[in-house]
């Protein structure tokens, strides 16, 4: 980011931390702006905060987080050198329920803000909600994780969300396919000599 895109992001973030748009601040203990290196070509985009997100207002450090940590680990990806990561939602909804779509609604277009300043070339979308308020309620992430999208010209992967990993071990497998996808086009338009010691 330049200096006038850096001045733009602080500005959009003291808007955020802020916001009062839907009732979901009225519950809030700190919102999750969104974390990483703000100059990196992949955005992770999950649902919504949890409650260890809700406490540090850092993305993904539960356990959720910590599998994921584990997944960029065997792609070769650092969070604070490869990786952007939010959510749809900047405050976590109450009991962790899904984001209703007038929340979503409401929050999106700062999730587009960000996008847009940061700039990555590769956006993945971690589970069904992510998935859906990118492409639309009739989307399936069965049916679409591991199949190349394309968002406002940038390339888009929805996979499962760690979450469902944690309830269905068996989906680790499809999962790994997905992000060797990943690595293969981080190289492809990215970094041709990123290194993975798995693919």
């Amino acid at each position: 980011m330049n200096k006038i895109q850096i001045e733009e992001f602080n500005k959009l973030k003291a808007e955020v931390e802020n916001c009062r748009n839907c009732d979901l601040y009225k519950t809030r203990n700190k919102v999750v702006f969104g974390n990483g290196n703000t100059d990196s070509k992949i955005f992770i985009i999950g649902e919504g905060p949890g409650y260890d997100e809700d406490k540090t207002g850092i993305a993904f450090v539960g356990k959720s987080g910590q599998l994921l940590d584990k997944i960029f680990q065997a792609c070769g990806f650092d969070r604070e050198k490869h990786i952007y990561i939010g959510n749809i939602v900047k405050c976590r909804p109450p009991q962790n329920r899904n984001p209703s779509i007038e929340e979503q609604r409401e929050c999106l277009p700062y999730l587009e803000k960000q996008i847009e300043l940061i700039d990555p070339k590769i956006l993945i979308l971690l589970g069904s909600t992510a998935l859906k308020a990118f492409f639309g309620l009739q989307s399936k992430i069965t049916k679409e994780r591991g199949h190349w999208k394309i968002y406002n010209n940038r390339y888009v992967m929805p996979t499962f969300h760690p979450s469902a990993l944690l309830r269905n071990p068996s989906l680790k497998r499809e999962t790994w396919e997905d992000f060797k996808m990943v690595i293969q086009k981080y190289r492809e338009i990215v970094d041709a000599g990123h290194k993975c010691k798995y693919i």
